[in-house]
Order: C-alpha cells, then structure tokens, then sequence
C-alpha cells in the first residue's frame, strides 16, 4: 500500500508544489491532503491541479479541537509535512504522529530560527550579520518553533552583493531540490 503523506503550508505552497510533482507519478507514495490555515493561500489551487484534497481550518478547530487530528488519522496519513506553515504545532497533533511530522526551515538551525523567523525576516537577519553562507534545514517537529531534531542540512554560499532576492532563490533551490528526496527516504526507511 503506498505511503500517504499530508502537507500543512500557509502561503503559496511553491515546496507543496515541488512534493506534488516528485510523488505524482511514484508507487510507493502519494501526497494525499493538503491542509492550511489561510483560505486565500495559492496552496489550495496548486493542490486543485494535482486534485488532490484540501482542508481549510481555522485556529480554533486547530487548537481546541481534534478535528484536524481525526482527519488525518481516517485518510491514513504516514508522515505529516510542514511546508510553509507558520502555526506551532500543537501537542496533540504531536502526540497522534510522533516522529513523524517533518518541517522545512530556511537557515542552517539552530542559526536564525524561533518564533517570528520565517520567510523573508530569516534572509533579512542573514543579510544584516553579512553570513558568509545559509542554506536550510529539514528537522523533525516538537513543541518548540524550529528546535526539533535535524534530519538534513544544505549550504550556500553568499556572496558580497547578493541581495535578499538572490538568498531567497538560491535557498529556494536547495528546498525543492532536497526536501521532496529526504521526505521520500524517510518514507523508505520506515521513519514515517
């Protein structure tokens, strides 16, 4: 039976999209539901045009109700995916799926990572310590924002007149080039 992987993401879903496109045609996987937090996130239409589900919450069902949690468990969800999605995961979705809730953060943790540090504010904070390199991390979820364990890191490098634009994109790269493998080897191994 192939492995059914959900994927959380709050905005334009570009690494859902690059999730969706390496599992569409594969016989081990498949991404089974999409879900998000924000009913105008670009993430909805990109899921309509793989047809694959999706399901709109608000923080309320998300935190105070097992509704999110009941969902996932009737589509038989193996590994849970954070693409994107800027809400902490609360403890009973973390109790239902141990170990097996996977997060892309856009800094080499645990540099530049936290409440607040998403998107943009992480490359901004980059540029401003004139780093000499980023890249991104691929850990496991826990309780805290960014603090869970590492499952993969990549680097880049940073040249002297890269603009936040250029950080962004070669760190883009590095996410839709790994996070897809690395979700599909943790799949493979048994981990999810």
């Amino acid at each position: 039976m192939k492995k059914r992987i959900a994927i959380f993401a709050s905005g334009s879903g570009s690494n859902a999209q690059k999730i969706m496109e390496h599992f569409k045609y594969s016989k081990d996987a498949e991404v089974s539901l999409i879900l998000t937090n924000n009913p105008d996130a670009y993430v909805l239409q990109r899921a309509d045009n793989f047809e694959i589900p999706s399901h709109i919450f608000d923080r309320q069902e998300f935190y105070e109700t097992a509704a999110v949690v009941d969902l996932l468990k009737r589509m038989q969800i193996d590994l849970v995916v954070l693409a994107g999605f800027l809400w902490l995961v609360p403890q009973h979705l973390l109790d239902a799926f141990p170990n097996k809730i996977v997060n892309i953060h856009p800094a080499l943790l645990p540099a530049y990572g936290g409440k607040g540090m998403y998107g943009d504010r992480v490359h901004k904070a980059v540029l401003a310590n004139k780093e000499e390199e980023s890249g991104i991390t691929i850990h496991y979820v826990n309780e805290q924002f960014d603090e869970g364990e590492i499952i993969h890191q990549a680097k880049f490098k940073i040249d002297e007149d890269d603009t936040l634009e250029i950080i962004k994109f070669k760190g883009q790269q590095l996410e839709h080039q790994y996070f897809p493998k690395i979700i599909e080897q943790l799949l493979r191994k048994g981990e999810a």
